[in-house]
């Protein structure tokens, strides 16, 4: 990993990402790891049957109790939202309909975003490159905590509360960290987005619109699922910045937990990750992995070791330029 330099805060190193050199090591034994990089021809369909799921769910929310939209919205729609989320990260490396056609894929993932409620495609997008570029990186690799939280977020309470509201941090921070102009896609993903919420408003009153936006900050706060935003970058063990999980949560969440496999190779779809790590399976069976999200949250919050201070800030200058 390299040199590291330890204040008390953040782990500050001044190398590259270890997923770079591990990339070419793996393709060079293993050439045949190319064959699956490309397009996913299930995904389109698979996430617009999600989509048409949550319309339907929305039809059936318009006359329940209120106690029920939440709950539903925690317990069916929520996971879906946030699998939806994971879908559209998928697509925003273009695995939707090829690196041939990126306005396709980023034209389906505002479709995909829909029953998220809120937009949020086009400005993932536009982070998410900068994630994979520059992992840690100091003001540029926005999923890194500020300073501040990583100060105030420190007590298990504290800590409980941050991952409550880990959807509001999550997107407000790349405002305050670094910035950027809004883009056409951003303006057409709000105005699709808000076009579809008055017309569910004007169909079938305000429950629907409660039930998907309520789903997705639940689902994307203490929930089990979320626990992959804690698993794949915070280091558990000194001197591991990324780890995958291999558990049935990947089922529902497009393998998301082969989180090790997505940095090396991001081109290549979700779906195929599992024939990576089953390729390669030297490279990554001695590397540390997560047995359940549920734990890591509980560890997060119960360990004094643990906290937004566990991650990695790297000095980096402009590497490992993909999409």
């Amino acid at each position: 990993m390299g040199n590291r330099v330890t204040r008390g805060d953040f782990e500050w190193v001044y190398t590259d990402q270890p997923h770079t050199q591990r990339r070419k090591e793996i393709l060079a034994r293993y050439p045949a790891i190319k064959s699956l990089m490309g397009s996913d021809p299930h995904l389109k369909w698979i996430v617009t049957g999600m989509v048409l799921t949550q319309l339907l769910a929305c039809y059936l929310m318009r006359n329940l109790a209120w106690k029920w939209v939440f709950f539903w919205a925690y317990g069916f729609g929520g996971c879906i939202n946030h699998s939806i989320t994971l879908a559209i990260h998928d697509i925003s490396h273009n695995v939707a309909f090829g690196n041939k056609q990126t306005k396709w894929n980023r034209w389906f993932a505002v479709f995909a975003n829909l029953p998220v409620g809120l937009p949020y495609s086009a400005s993932f997008k536009k982070y998410h490159i900068d994630h994979h570029r520059y992992l840690g990186g100091d003001a540029l690799d926005v999923d890194v905590p500020t300073d501040f939280e990583g100060w105030f977020f420190c007590t298990p309470f504290r800590k409980l509360i941050w991952i409550a509201i880990q959807p509001f941090v999550y997107s407000l921070r790349p405002l305050y960290v670094n910035p950027k102009a809004i883009t056409e896609m951003e303006i057409f993903n709000a105005l699709v987005q808000f076009s579809i919420d008055l017309t569910i408003y004007y169909l079938w009153g305000w429950k629907p619109i409660v039930y998907l936006i309520a789903g997705t900050i639940l689902a994307m706060g203490l929930h089990p699922i979320s626990g992959h935003f804690i698993a794949e970058h915070y280091m558990f063990l000194k001197g591991y910045e990324t780890y995958s999980y291999y558990g049935p949560l990947n089922w529902i969440t497009f393998n998301v937990g082969y989180h090790m496999e997505h940095h090396d190779f991001p081109s290549i779809p979700g779906s195929r990750l599992p024939m990576v790590k089953k390729i390669a399976a030297e490279y990554y069976d001695t590397l540390p992995q997560h047995q359940s999200w549920v734990l890591v949250l509980w560890d997060f919050i119960f360990d004094d070791n643990i906290s937004p201070y566990s991650r990695v800030k790297r000095k980096c200058k402009l590497v490992s330029k993909f999409s």
